[in-house]
C-alpha cells in the first residue's frame, strides 16, 4: 500500500492528515487521489459503502486543486442532510489547517439564513451545502456558483432516494459547463445512471467492491420470531450485547418513537431520531449519542440518512427496509474504517424470502442465529459486570476514597468473602435475574415454520393463520408493494401489522396477513373516504391459484369481449344490436327450462 506522500499530496496537506493521525490511505484515497490529481479531465462516479473515507477521497484532491488567493467559489460539495454536511466541512477545515488562506463554509437548513449571509459576504474557496438550503440562497442572490471547476455530489443515492433529483438538476444548471463532476455513491440505481448519463462527461467509474454489495467487514444475523415478539427479542438482543453501542432502524416515524418510548420505560439508554423532531431536539439526539452519553438510537431510513457516527457495534433492523438498497446504507453504518460490526435483522418466518433477496443483492450470506435465552442474556450481563469489576483498578483513585476505607472495612468485618460477593452481585443484578427467572423461549417452534412450499414463495397452502386480502386498486392505479405497505401502515396506523406474499394485478392488489388483525383492518380502511376498498378472499377455501385464475379470467373476458367488438364494423351501438339478436335466439331454451323447473316444482 501506498503513503499519503507518495499520492501526490502537498506538505501543507499531509501535515494536516499527520494531526489527525492518519497513516496509510484507505482504498477509495489510493484510487480517487492520484485520478483526480493526474492530467486527465474526466468527471468520475465512484462507488464505496459509507465509512471507507470517501469524504478524504474526493476532499485531500479538491483542497490541493483549489486556489486559496482566489476569492470565489471554485468547489461545490452537495450532501443529503445537515449532520453529513457538518461534517464534510469539519474535515475539509482538518485537512486544510495549515493552507494559508483557504475558506470552507457549510450551509445548511435549520439554521439562520441571515447566519449564513454573513459567512457567504467573502465568498469562500469552498462551499459545501445541501440542496434545499443552496436554491434559497442562489435564488436570493447570495451564492454565484459562475466559477465553479469541481462539483462533488457525495450520498448521491441518498439524495435522491430523499427526493432532491429535481433540485440537484436545478443546481446543475446554475454551474459551469466545463465544470468537473464528481459522483460518491454507495449504491448504483438507475437514477444516479441516468444523471451520470445526462450531466457528466466521459466518466471514469471507480468501484471498491462489488457494486451495491454490503462491506466485507460486517457481520450479518438474523433472528426468526413472531411478529407479536419483536421488542422482547430487541430487548434480549441488547442486554446480551452489555456495551453495545447501535442505531436500531423502524419503518416509520410512528414505530420509532413507540420502540423508543418503550425502551426508555424498560430503563434503557436510548432516544428517538424522527422528522417529527425540530432541529434543534435532533441536534441534541445526535450529540448525546455521538458522545455515547447515549447507547442505542432508534432511527427511519430518512432521518439517518448521512449520518457519520463512528465506532458502531450493531446496526439493528427493528423491521426490514422495503427497498434493499436501504438495507446497504443500514449496515454500512457499522463496520467502518476498517473495524468490524454486526447487522441484526429481527424478522418473522414469512419474510425468509426476503433475507435471501438481500443476500443475492449484496452478495453476503446471512446466519440465522436462535433467540438468546434469559440464562444466555444474565451470564452475559453478570461477566460484564464482573469484568468491569476485574479492570477497575486502573481508574480507581484511591488517595480520594482512602479516608472510607477504615469505616468499609469495620462495616463489612463480619462478612465472609463469599457471602460480600454474593450480596454484591446479587444488588447489582437483580433486575436482570428477576427479569429473566422465567423467560418463555421466542424462537419459533419447528412445527410452525412454513411448509416447503411456502420457504420457496410458491403459496400459502397450509398456513392457518394467514387470511389473503385484496384492495381494489392495481398496477393501472400505479399501486406497488412499495405502496401497498404504505397505505396499510396510514390506515391503520399501526406499524406492527406483517404483510407477506403481495401480488400486484392490473385491478387488485393481494397480500396476506394473520387473522387475528383483520376485523381491525376492514374497519380502518371502512372508515376511509378515498374509494378504496379492502376485501376478503378465498372465503370458499379455494387455492389462491385458483383465484387468480379467475380474476385473469374476468380479464379474458374482458378481451374477448373486445374482440367480438371487432366483427361489427358500425361499433358499440351494432354490437349491443348483435348481441340483442343472439339474446332473442336464445329465449326459447330459456322459456323451456323455466317450464320445465316449474313443471318439477308443481309435481
Amino acid at each position: 500500500m501506498s503513503t499519503f506522500k507518495e499520492l501526490g499530496l502537498s506538505e501543507e496537506i499531509l501535515h494536516g492528515i499527520e494531526d489527525l493521525g492518519f497513516v496509510e490511505p484507505m482504498p477509495i484515497q489510493e484510487k480517487v487521489t492520484p485520478f483526480l490529481l493526474g492530467d486527465n479531465t474526466e468527471d468520475l462516479v465512484a462507488l464505496a459503502q459509507t465509512g471507507t473515507g470517501k469524504t478524504a477521497g474526493f476532499g485531500l484532491p479538491l483542497l490541493q486543486l483549489t486556489d486559496s488567493s482566489v476569492k470565489k467559489i471554485q468547489a461545490l460539495v452537495l450532501s443529503p442532510t445537515r449532520e453529513l454536511c457538518i461534517q464534510i466541512s469539519n474535515d475539509l477545515k482538518n485537512f486544510s489547517k495549515y493552507i494559508n488562506g483557504m475558506k470552507i463554509v457549510p450551509v445548511y437548513g435549520g439554521e439562520s439564513i441571515v447566519t449564513q449571509f454573513r459567512q457567504l459576504d467573502v465568498p469562500p474557496q469552498i462551499l459545501v451545502a445541501t440542496p434545499g438550503r443552496l436554491i434559497d440562497l442562489i435564488e436570493r442572490g447570495k451564492v454565484d456558483l459562475s466559477a465553479i471547476k469541481y462539483l462533488v455530489l457525495d450520498e448521491a443515492d441518498e439524495m435522491l432516494n430523499m427526493g432532491f433529483q429535481e433540485d440537484i438538476e436545478r443546481i446543475l444548471q446554475e454551474t459551469p459547463e466545463d465544470r468537473r463532476t464528481l459522483l460518491f455513491s454507495a449504491t448504483m440505481p438507475k437514477e444516479i445512471a441516468n444523471i451520470a448519463k445526462k450531466y457528466m462527461r466521459n466518466s471514469v467509474e471507480i468501484a471498491i467492491g462489488r457494486k451495491n454489495s454490503g462491506t466485507e467487514n460486517v457481520d450479518h444475523i438474523y433472528y426468526m420470531v413472531q411478529a407479536k415478539d419483536r421488542y422482547n427479542c430487541l430487548k434480549r438482543v441488547v442486554d446480551i450485547n452489555p456495551d453495545i453501542y447501535a442505531i436500531v432502524f423502524c419503518r416509520t416515524r410512528q414505530e420509532t418513537k413507540e420502540v423508543a418510548e418503550k425502551l426508555m420505560q424498560d430503563g434503557y439508554n436510548a432516544d428517538a431520531l424522527h422528522g417529527d423532531l425540530s432541529q434543534a431536539q435532533r441536534d441534541t439526539v445526535m450529540q448525546r449519542f455521538r458522545i455515547k452519553n447515549l447507547q442505542i438510537l432508534v432511527a427511519t431510513d430518512v432521518a439517518a440518512r448521512g449520518l457519520d457516527v463512528n465506532n458502531l457495534t450493531h446496526v439493528i433492523n427493528y423491521n426490514l427496509p422495503d427497498d434493499v438498497e436501504n438495507y446497504t446504507h443500514r449496515s454500512g453504518r457499522t463496520g467502518r474504517a476498517g473495524k468490524k460490526g454486526i447487522s441484526v435483522s429481527i424478522i418473522h418466518s414469512k419474510e425468509k424470502g426476503k433475507i435471501k433477496t438481500i443476500e443475492r443483492t449484496i452478495n453476503r450470506t446471512f446466519v440465522q442465529q436462535p433467540v438468546p435465552s434469559g440464562l444466555e442474556v444474565c451470564q452475559s450481563q453478570l461477566f460484564s459486570l464482573i469484568g468491569k469489576i476485574q479492570n477497575a483498578s486502573e481508574s480507581v483513585d484511591k488517595e480520594q476514597i482512602q479516608p472510607y476505607l477504615p469505616m468499609i472495612m469495620e462495616q463489612l468485618k463480619d462478612i465472609s468473602r463469599e457471602d460480600l460477593i454474593v450480596n454484591f452481585v446479587s444488588q447489582e443484578f437483580n433486575r436482570f435475574l428477576e427479569y429473566y427467572k422465567n423467560a418463555p423461549d421466542l424462537n419459533i417452534p419447528e412445527k410452525e415454520k412454513r411448509s416447503k412450499g411456502e420457504r420457496s414463495g410458491r403459496g400459502r397452502k397450509g398456513s392457518e393463520d394467514l387470511q389473503r386480502l385484496k384492495i381494489n386498486m392495481g398496477s393501472r392505479d400505479g399501486f406497488t408493494p412499495k405502496r401497498v405497505l404504505g397505505l396499510i401502515n396510514e390506515t391503520t396506523d399501526s406499524h406492527d401489522i406483517d404483510v407477506h406474499d403481495i401480488e400486484i394485478t392490473t385491478r387488485y392488489s393481494f397480500f396476506d396477513v394473520e387473522k387475528r388483525v383483520v376485523p381491525s383492518m376492514m374497519s380502518a380502511f371502512a372508515r376511509q373516504k378515498d374509494g378504496i376498498q379492502l376485501m376478503e378472499v378465498f372465503k370458499d377455501r379455494r387455492s389462491r391459484r385458483s383465484a387468480m385464475d379467475e380474476e385473469m379470467s374476468r380479464g379474458g373476458k374482458r378481451d374477448r369481449r373486445d374482440r367480438d367488438k371487432k366483427k361489427y364494423r358500425g361499433g358499440d351501438k351494432e354490437w349491443r344490436k348483435g348481441k340483442g339478436e343472439e339474446a332473442k335466439n336464445e329465449r326459447p331454451k330459456k322459456e323451456f327450462r323455466r317450464n320445465k323447473d316449474s313443471f318439477r316444482r308443481n309435481r
